[in-house]
């Protein structure tokens, strides 16, 4: 069970440092305007937001490496804290922004997190 948890884990991290390569640096050219529809002139004007919640993607995503690479205890926890931050940001960001980022960010976060759980 632990090798499926360290593969969600690295799964999690991966789709997060996707996140922050779509809203930094794609976010005005095609790829980051078709994820989200927007406009040439919408994708310019969101820019600094996209780019400032990419980071916090970026961070996420270095925690769940850290979390990886981290001997126990500390690896666990540090896998623990940052999954749950998946978790809540994900619901956040459904009740808030989109509800398609429920599925594609809390669930595989959830789903990461309970393999993490049922490992130890």
């Amino acid at each position: 069970m632990e090798i499926v948890a360290n593969v969600l884990v690295g799964l999690v991290a991966l789709l997060h440092a996707y996140i922050l390569a779509m809203e930094m640096f794609l976010w005005e050219k095609k790829p980051g305007r078709g994820l989200h529809g927007f406009a040439p002139e919408m994708a310019r004007a969101t820019a600094p937001m996209a780019a400032n919640q990419g980071l916090y993607n970026g961070f996420l995503a270095a925690g769940l490496v850290w979390g990886l690479v981290a001997g126990d205890p500390t690896g666990y926890r540090v896998q623990v804290f940052f999954l749950a931050c998946v978790v809540i940001a994900g619901v956040f960001g459904a009740v808030t922004a989109n509800r398609r980022i429920l599925v594609v960010q809390a669930l595989p976060g959830a789903l990461a997190l309970a393999a993490v759980l049922v490992a130890r």
